[in-house]
């Protein structure tokens, strides 16, 4: 599915429930939360985007540990557990999605090769995670991983 058939999906899955969703980027800056208010009528499902592209952000903004980040860098599923879980208790929305990750060129390291990004989906119940290793350069890995996250929301609210 494309960017804009997503957000049409999730739009229609949440405006069901009356849910909203709030988003934490951080290699993405800002492209999910452009995706979905590419739509027109978004603000009936979309609350808030936080961008915390710098640790001090995650910290200050969602409340992320800066023990958490010393302990697993930026780029970890603990770290993004913890920006999903802060978009979500800090904005008041039903569903967020937390994304950081190594979008390159450069910052890249063995064990976190550019294209690696981590994901986190926190719902009332329950905050899931997930690390994908994209290919391309820096747009098509943001791109990648904003198709994504929407994507496993959707699936994550269907199942």
């Amino acid at each position: 599915m494309n960017p804009s058939d997503l957000t049409k999906t999730l739009a229609q899955i949440l405006l069901s429930r009356n849910w909203t969703v709030s988003l934490a980027e951080s290699c993405t800056g800002g492209l999910v939360c452009a995706t979905l208010t590419e739509l027109a009528g978004s603000s009936e499902w979309f609350e808030r985007g936080y961008i915390t592209y710098s640790n001090e952000a995650k910290a200050e903004c969602l409340d992320v540990p800066p023990l958490l980040i010393e302990s697993h860098g930026a780029v970890s599923e603990q770290v993004a557990k913890a920006m999903a879980e802060g978009a979500h208790m800090n904005s008041g929305s039903n569903v967020a999605i937390s994304i950081t990750g190594v979008a390159g060129p450069s910052g890249g390291s063995a064990e976190k090769p550019v294209g690696t990004v981590c994901f986190g989906w926190a719902t009332e119940n329950q905050t899931l995670t997930k690390t994908m290793h994209f290919e391309g350069d820096r747009q098509t890995i943001r791109q990648q991983a904003t198709e994504f996250a929407l994507t496993e929301l959707i699936a994550l609210l269907r199942s």
